[in-house]
Parts: C-alpha cells; sequence; structure tokens
C-alpha cells in the first residue's frame, strides 16, 4: 500500500503535468499561417521557456528571431535564433531590465505587415520591465508591497504606472506591428491586463484606485513615483489580439482526477481560494476534524493563491506557510495529510515548491523543540518543513497557473 506522502507526489506529478503549457500554446496557433511580414516572437514569464519553445517548435523558421525572459533556473538551454535572459524574481533585477530593453529592440522596426508573438505567463511583472524610476526605488516598492500582504492585482496596479512596458505600453511601442498574445494565466479570474501586469493588453485601473493602494498600505514613495501615479495607462489598443490558456481550474481539474484514480472521493472546494495562508492552512485543517469519522477515504481540493503576511525574518513562501499552519489542527488524525504547491516549482523566494505535513508533523517538530507558532510567527516554515522531510521539491515545472491545496483523508 502506498503511504499518504507517496499519494501526494503521486497528485502533484500528476496535477502539474497536466497543466504544462505545451498544448495550450499549440491550440492557440492551430490554423494561424502568419503569412505575411515578418514574425518575432516575445516571451516574458516562468513559463516563457517552455511556451516559447512550442512556438518555435511549431512555426520554425517562420520566426525570424526571439527574445525569452524567465526566471533564474526556468530555462532549459539554446533555442535557435532566440536570446535567452534570466532574470530576477519577485523582485527585478539588472537581467530584467536588459530583457525588456532587448524586446524593445527586437520590436522597434516592425511595420504594420509584420507580427509580434507574445508569450506571456506569470512572473512577468519582475522579470519583464523598464523601470521609470531608479531600479533601487522599484525593488524597494515591490519589497513593500509584498512585505504588507498586498494581493497580487494590487501590486500589478501599481508596478503598471512605475514601468514604460506594463499596462499596455509594451503594445504600443510594437505598433504599428500587430501582436498576438498567448496568455497562461496565473490571476484568479484571468483578468488579462493584470496577468504579468498586461504588457500588450488595455488596463482597467485607473490613477484612482493606484493612489488608494498606496493609502490603504501606507507605502512610503518618492515624488517622482507618486507623480507617475498621476498618468493614465492606455484604455484602448488596436494592433492586439489576444488568447488565453490554462488556468488554476485546470490545475485542480487534474489534482481531482489524480485523488480518484488514487481511490479518494474528491471535492474541489474552489479554485479562487484568496485569504491568509495561514487561515487557508486551519481552514482545511477544520475540514479534516470535521469528516474525521467516515469511513471512506476523501480529497479536498483548493485552488488559488494565498498571501502571507510578513511578521519576521524567516525563509518560507506561502504555500509552505499553509501546509505548516495546517499541522496544528489534523495532529493524531489518523490517515490525514495536507499539502500545498505552486505550479511553477518554486514557493517564495526558495527551492521548494511547497509544504507536505500530515497528522504526526506536529509530534515530530515537538520532539527537536520546533514550536509551530512561533515558526509561523517568524514565517520560517521552510526550516520548520526540512527538518521532518516535509518540503515538497519539483524544480522548474515551465508552467505557472497558480497554486493547488489538498486535504487528504486516507481510510
Amino acid at each position: 500500500m502506498s503511504t499518504l506522502r507517496q499519494d501526494a507526489d503521486r497528485i502533484i506529478q500528476a496535477a502539474i503535468a497536466a497543466a504544462l503549457p505545451d498544448q495550450a500554446v499549440k491550440k492557440a496557433l492551430g490554423g494561424r499561417s502568419f503569412d505575411q511580414g515578418r514574425v518575432r516572437l516575445v516571451a516574458a514569464g516562468k513559463a516563457a521557456w517552455q511556451m516559447a519553445g512550442t512556438a518555435a517548435e511549431l512555426l520554425g523558421e517562420r520566426i525570424e528571431a526571439g527574445v525569452v525572459v524567465t526566471k533564474y533556473g526556468h530555462s532549459k538551454g539554446p533555442i535557435a535564433n532566440f536570446g535567452i535572459w534570466e532574470a530576477g524574481h519577485p523582485v527585478p533585477d539588472e537581467n530584467s531590465f536588459r530583457g525588456a530593453q532587448a524586446a524593445i529592440d527586437l520590436v522597434k522596426d516592425l511595420t504594420e505587415e509584420d507580427t509580434v508573438l507574445f508569450l506571456v505567463s506569470g512572473g512577468g511583472s519582475a522579470l519583464f520591465e523598464k523601470p521609470l524610476v531608479p531600479p533601487e526605488e522599484l525593488a524597494d516598492v515591490t519589497r513593500q508591497l509584498l512585505a504588507c500582504g498586498a494581493d497580487i492585482v494590487e501590486i500589478n496596479t501599481l508596478r503598471k504606472r512605475l514601468s514604460a512596458v506594463k499596462g499596455g505600453k509594451f503594445a504600443q511601442l510594437c505598433a504599428p506591428a500587430r501582436v498576438f498574445s498567448i496568455v497562461l494565466s496565473d490571476i484568479l479570474g484571468d483578468p488579462l491586463d493584470m496577468i504579468a501586469s498586461g504588457p500588450a493588453y488595455p488596463d482597467s485601473s485607473t490613477a484612482a484606485d493606484a493612489k488608494a493602494i498606496v493609502a490603504k498600505y501606507g507605502l512610503q514613495l518618492s515624488a517622482g513615483a507618486l507623480a507617475l501615479l498621476e498618468v493614465e495607462t492606455p484604455k484602448r489598443l488596436n494592433n492586439v489580439e489576444t488568447r488565453i490558456t490554462g488556468s488554476v481550474r485546470q490545475l485542480c481539474s487534474a489534482a481531482e482526477k489524480a485523488c480518484r484514480e488514487l481511490g479518494y472521493e474528491p471535492l474541489v472546494l474552489t479554485d479562487s481560494l484568496a485569504c491568509e495562508a495561514r487561515e487557508a492552512g486551519a481552514f482545511l485543517a477544520a475540514i479534516a476534524r470535521y469528516k474525521a469519522d467516515v469511513d471512506h477515504s476523501l480529497a479536498f481540493i483548493a485552488g488559488g493563491e494565498t498571501v502571507v503576511h510578513l511578521t519576521g525574518k524567516g525563509k518560507g513562501g506561502r504555500n509552505q506557510e499553509l501546509a505548516l499552519a495546517a499541522a496544528e489542527g489534523i495532529a493524531d488524525l489518523a490517515g490525514a495529510a495536507v499539502f500545498s504547491v505552486g505550479s511553477d516549482g518554486t514557493d517564495g523566494p526558495t527551492d521548494a515548491a511547497g509544504g507536505y505535513v500530515d497528522f504526526t508533523t506536529k509530534a515530530a517538530l515537538k520532539a527537536q523543540g520546533v514550536d509551530i507558532f512561533e515558526v509561523l510567527k517568524n514565517n520560517d516554515a521552510y526550516h520548520a518543513l526540512q527538518k521532518v522531510g516535509g518540503l515538497v521539491m519539483t524544480g522548474p515545472t515551465g508552467t505557472n497557473v497558480n497554486d493547488v491545496a489538498v486535504l487528504l483523508l486516507r481510510r
């Protein structure tokens, strides 16, 4: 008989495999000939290499040249005629700026007969950037937003106004060329203007929205940055066609199928989980306690993207924190396990995709003198889970469609 951990690993592998962007890109490009003018490719985001590689396989020499900007460790080698940049995430770095400038240079001499194939995935907000403020200020604003628990829509609303490529501005730089954009969604509800901060999509947020976010979190911005918040972003783009592919719903469906194949009766609770990671973990543990007396195996699945409010200086990510927060509530509930993973294979600034706990985790940590409450207070889930073999390690996966958390009750 398999162990709970083996079941968890199989579910994770099946879910991520189903969410890889290869088929999605092939479907979006199906039937398109690009028979006029030149075709140049720009890909930005954590799944950029995978998406660009699939497009190159399909279109071959029809793509004249390309620029790929992805996260460190996410490139899997050269692609013919493409420049590949690995860059910083979640805070942009010099390579983010160089990659974005290479993309701008690639599209600046195009005509209305030409096409920019623009492949967008989550993480593009940090990876694809040309800042309108000093880089060190942009990094500081990003850190403030991450630390205060702002959600991705709020973060991207500000990023658009401090950037020369976000909020529809990259599409303007491509004009008069046409832009055919394929978007792999990593934001709940698939808002096209927010995924990677919408470089090629009209912006629905306003200057008033941006200023309200600054006030809400008490952010510290320079006079120059505050002035940029007053400038409205493009609300209409006439040279862009967009196809959205993949989403967290696909991730949840694949997890549901894998759970059923392993003998669990699965239930998808939501594909739009959006709350504090600790609260999500506690909620799944509460379900475990409520269903503790069932006589058959159950699985409860929640997709989405939680947030972490930083109160300490430890190491971890939202998925690790969610899992560890559940450990207290499922302690001594035989057959109970909770795991949560990021589909891109990296959770926060760590090398883990997420975390796994079961009914033995609390006791194992206590035996090593580790108190879960204190660990969460210091946001140090990584080191706690590492002590008990609770880190989920997948490496970069080549996709990015939010997170999935699963409660298993095996009978």
